[in-house]
């Protein structure tokens, strides 16, 4: 069995069983799940960890489930990267990139929170699991629920870009295509959850689904040698990421694993939906929601479920959160994959720009360590690169059309000092 004592409110402390329910009925708070920790300390070591395979599932006794994992086997443990191009570049010390565009299967972060929540609809027997989602969740819960065999209904929003849809439609799923922003999407869900008897992922098994990006950041800290960073950064749609990394680090040092947690953790965010970041820059953990205008749609929630308890995180922890444009978003995609190869859809553009811009702003140390959250593989979001990458050199087939071609390429790439 696992180590799960049950679901309490995070707003005024109720308690209840394990059951797929998301709402406090008393104060209407989000409800989370609540761990014996004790029992935990006596189960899990570092030397048990590195004995298991490299998966998520290595800090199970850490994630609220009662048996076996039965979803997910193969997701998780990505790489963190030592970036010392990009750390050059930026002017810094000792930089990370936690690199979540590969190992996965569906090649996003997103992976990691479906596995966890797929197995937990496998455990309270449901046959149809759904989804609200941007994109990237829509691709997770169509390939894992085809994988499990469950029937699968997502919902998009209908602008969403046509790779993504692509992406969700080659596994089969029912796929609803909403004329809406995603928090219509979701409101709909809310909706649809209530009437119907499905494992809403992001609804009814969200306490359970959110538990899973956790994992990103116990990756962190073993991958670092059984250490926490001096910063992370990390991009916030929900808000749900920064709150779950960083309480992945506490349940480390609180059952022994890490001796000393002194993390700072920062929100990025896109300017054209920046709820979160607007709040820290304001001082204030009022959120007010916003209608979403930004090329990274992963993450354009206008009214994050999370954002209060991001910036309650960022207060904690003495982070903060910034913004950046579309402009920004794009040249860091392009600057992370010239100096480190790494392909990172919108939302890592938007985590690599932040982070220029905290560190030429002071908030981030030179001589400090960063580790920066890419989430997401480029391939799901060509499309924002479109007019935006340098043109190939058309030639004939013969070596004199080459070196026509190769001169004019020293020429440029004199001119970019490259």
């Amino acid at each position: 069995m696992g180590h799960v004592n049950g679901l309490k409110c995070r707003e005024c402390g109720r308690e209840y069983p394990v059951d797929p329910i998301y709402v406090c009925e008393f104060c209407f708070g989000p409800l989370e799940v609540a761990y014996d920790y004790k029992s935990i300390a006596s189960a899990l070591s570092r030397e048990k960890i590195k004995q298991r395979p490299e998966t998520l599932w290595r800090y199970k006794e850490l994630l609220p489930i009662d048996g076996e994992p039965q979803v997910g086997l193969d997701s998780g443990y990505t790489p963190l990267v030592r970036a010392d191009r990009l750390a050059d570049v930026l002017g810094v010390d000792e930089l990370y990139i936690k690199d979540d565009t590969v190992v996965h299967p569906t090649l996003s972060f997103k992976d990691r929170v479906v596995a966890v929540a797929l197995t937990k609809a496998k455990e309270f027997n449901f046959d149809t699991v759904a989804c609200a989602s941007t994109g990237n969740l829509a691709h997770s819960v169509s390939a894992h629920g085809a994988r499990a065999g469950f029937d699968r209904f997502i919902f998009i929003p209908a602008t969403l870009e046509a790779s993504k849809i692509t992406a969700s439609l080659v596994y089969e799923p029912n796929l609803i295509a909403v004329d809406g922003n995603y928090d219509e999407v979701n409101r709909l869900c809310s909706e649809i959850a209530n009437k119907y008897n499905w494992a809403f992922v992001n609804i009814n098994i969200r306490p359970f689904y959110a538990e899973g990006s956790k994992t990103t950041g116990y990756e962190i800290a073993e991958q670092l040698g059984w250490k926490a960073p001096d910063n992370i950064v990390i991009p916030c749609a929900s808000g749900s990421l920064l709150t779950k990394v960083w309480k992945a680090l506490k349940e480390f040092k609180q059952i022994g694993i890490l001796s000393e947690v002194k993390t700072r953790i920062f929100g990025a965010q896109a300017t054209g939906c920046s709820p979160i970041s607007t709040a820290v820059k304001a001082g204030t953990d009022v959120i007010r929601p916003v209608k979403p205008d930004t090329v990274a749609r992963s993450l354009a929630i206008g009214n994050p479920a999370d954002g209060f308890y991001a910036t309650q995180v960022i207060r904690e922890t003495e982070g903060y959160a910034e913004d950046v444009s579309d402009q920004e978003i794009i040249d860091a995609i392009k600057l992370l994959a010239r100096t480190e190869g790494i392909f990172a859809e919108t939302a890592g553009g938007v985590t690599l720009a932040v982070t220029q811009k905290l560190i030429r702003a002071g908030k981030i140390k030179r001589d400090e360590s960063t580790v920066i959250c890419i989430t997401g593989n480029g391939l799901k979001t060509q499309e924002a690169l479109q007019g935006h990458t340098i043109s190939p050199y058309y030639i004939k087939p013969g070596l004199a059309s080459f070196e026509e071609a190769l001169g004019k390429i020293k020429i440029a790439t004199d001119k970019e000092g490259r």
